[in-house]
């Protein structure tokens, strides 16, 4: 994800950062901020003049905290405001309807939230309702070929959910059929689950929450479910061990769609 941040990320906001003395941003599902912050930092050093106006949108309560934290313990950022809204994606949009808000925004992220939410096209098309010239909407979701999908799926009736999870090539594909312009791009990344195989590790209990996306998982789902899940994440075919750690191959998709103008179709 650094190299991305590093190279593609830069290259991708080049036209809407251009002649920008102040950056509006909506984060939805921000989490504890590490992403967020590593944005701002590249954007920062290739435009030192800009200020940012950072408006947060996230529901989990220790996560928010955690990028309230983070943000204590960081020098340096003054250039940024925050606005803390603890809900969900969803929540703001009808927040935003019923006080008729009209600001708008030049760069929103969307980093892992279709998978929540329940009509993915009516949220995908009000976040971009809210982009100003050369604004841009950054979706990132795991790909369709990643172990995290795959294990969600094989175990959704016993996660709890009945829903097939959501990949970027069901973006893509309700995309194409709407007639929407996008682009979009792969992200190879292996992330570090290690800490999710050791007993009572309060950062890898909140690891197997968010990959098997059921709160207090390893506390309440059985020892058989726990099993099985964390034997599916070791397979080999998804994940490597190097140096005692267990590296997950969860390639990213970021689909990038613009602002719309007169004559696009709409979602």
């Amino acid at each position: 994800m650094q190299d991305f941040i590093d190279n593609l990320f830069l290259d991708i906001m080049a036209k809407t950062v251009n002649g920008k003395s102040n950056l509006n941003v909506i984060g939805v599902g921000s989490g504890s901020g590490e992403l967020d912050l590593k944005m701002f930092s590249a954007l920062h050093h290739k435009n030192p003049g800009m200020t940012v106006d950072n408006e947060v949108i996230e529901p989990n309560p220790q996560q928010l905290h955690g990028y309230k934290d983070l943000v204590s313990q960081t020098p340096g950022l003054d250039y940024i405001k925050f606005n803390w809204n603890k809900m969900t994606a969803e929540e703001f949009q009808e927040q935003w309807k019923e006080k008729k808000g009209t600001e708008k925004a030049d760069f929103i992220h969307m980093f892992q939230v279709l998978y929540y939410v329940k009509d993915p096209g009516a949220t995908i098309s009000f976040f971009q309702s809210l982009l100003n010239k050369n604004g841009q909407l950054l979706l990132i979701l795991d790909s369709g070929n990643a172990g995290v999908v795959k294990m969600r799926n094989t175990y959704r009736n016993q996660l709890g959910t009945t829903e097939v999870n959501r990949s970027t090539g069901d973006v893509r594909l309700f995309l194409d059929s709407m007639g929407v312009s996008y682009r979009s791009y792969v992200l190879p990344t292996k992330v570090d689950i290690t800490k999710c195989f050791i007993e009572g590790d309060e950062e890898g209990e909140m690891m197997m929450d968010f990959l098997t996306q059921v709160l207090d998982f390893s506390k309440t789902a059985s020892p058989e479910l726990k099993a099985r899940v964390m034997e599916f994440l070791r397979c080999p075919e998804f994940s490597v061990e190097s140096n005692s750690k267990v590296l997950m191959t969860s390639n990213y998709e970021l689909i990038v769609l613009e602002q719309l103008t007169s004559g696009r179709k709409q979602i």
